[in-house]
């Protein structure tokens, strides 16, 4: 399954203000220590997204045109992503399952900081299927988490909260790459994730703005940055229970997520408030071989992946 959304937000610096108790001296005060202003999220950067899904379709091309679990074009997408992260500093490993009779592989990384005890996860999963390249479901997610945690990287991002990203295996043969990894948690672990978002299909052709409405805090985060896009968005419902989310959610983990649609069609109203066409699906490639780097509105893509960017940052403060 496939899921999205897009946007861009503005987020204003806070100001520390040192007060004096009663009784207290200049000195006390300035010996106090200083509390940090919340850190805006960076820009993510389009162009480096789609150079993330042309590799990707590179990949599927020279795999015999797809990336599904199992096969040879997984294997080297897993290999492109976490090259990226281990230079990047993060501290990255691989987690085995088998399914369908194939082996296959999740992986996740972890920035280093933050307090353990509280982790944020922002994950996709990696794997198309066999008919076609999965540029949108979901090298589109895949891509978009991926330059948000070289973003993390890149800005030296120190959160008070852990970060955690995760690209899953195998969830196209029913979520079984990010199940394997929920059930190998003790519940001790699974209690320390505070949040897990999930992206899948956020740059779909005749797109959609779909936001999770599984936990509150996380839905108002989505829906205030779009808000302060003036994007109007909508409930998801087509891929409700479909993607990566669901294991987590099963455990009593908090979970969010954007999507951008897949092979409902487009309402007048839908029309209406986002542009693109009436009646035709969302994506019209959904799973098939036409699933290429042609597959992807780049405006869906790009506020999807700043909006990300947004939710990570905001929720890890």
């Amino acid at each position: 399954m496939k899921l999205l959304l897009s946007g861009r937000a503005l987020t204003a610096a806070a100001v520390a203000v040192a007060t004096l108790v009663t009784g207290g001296s200049a000195a006390d005060a300035a010996s106090a220590p200083a509390h940090p202003a919340a850190t805006a999220a960076p820009d993510i950067s389009l162009t480096n997204v789609k150079a993330h899904l042309a590799q990707l379709q590179s990949i599927a091309t020279a795999n015999g045109g797809n990336r599904a679990h199992g096969r040879a074009g997984y294997q080297a997408s897993l290999d492109y992503v976490k090259a990226k992260l281990d230079a990047a500093g993060f501290t990255t490993r691989v987690q085995r399952f088998t399914a369908s009779g194939r082996t296959g592989y999740n992986l996740i990384a972890d920035w280093p900081g933050g307090d353990a005890n509280q982790v944020v996860m922002a994950g996709s999963h990696l794997d198309s299927v066999t008919s076609g390249p999965g540029i949108n479901d979901n090298g589109s997610g895949s891509s978009a988490v991926l330059e948000t945690a070289l973003a993390v990287a890149r800005s030296g991002y120190q959160p008070g909260k852990h970060l955690r990203f995760a690209w899953w295996g195998a969830e196209e043969l029913g979520l079984v790459g990010s199940r394997a990894y929920v059930n190998s948690l003790g519940s001790a672990d699974r209690a320390k994730i505070s949040g897990y978002l999930n992206f899948d299909m956020i740059g779909s052709p005749n797109p959609g703005y779909f936001v999770y409405d599984d936990d509150p805090t996380i839905e108002r985060t989505f829906k205030d940055y779009f808000a302060g896009l003036s994007i109007a968005t909508e409930i998801e419902t087509e891929g409700d229970g479909r993607s990566d989310h669901a294991p987590f959610k099963n455990a009593g983990v908090p979970v969010g997520g954007l999507f951008s649609g897949a092979d409902y069609r487009k309402t007048s109203a839908q029309a209406a408030k986002w542009g693109g066409t009436v009646g035709q699906p969302f994506d019209r490639c959904y799973h098939s071989s036409c699933d290429t780097t042609a597959n992807i509105d780049d405006t869906a893509l790009d506020h999807n992946s700043d909006a990300i960017a947004y939710a990570v940052w905001e929720l890890s403060q």
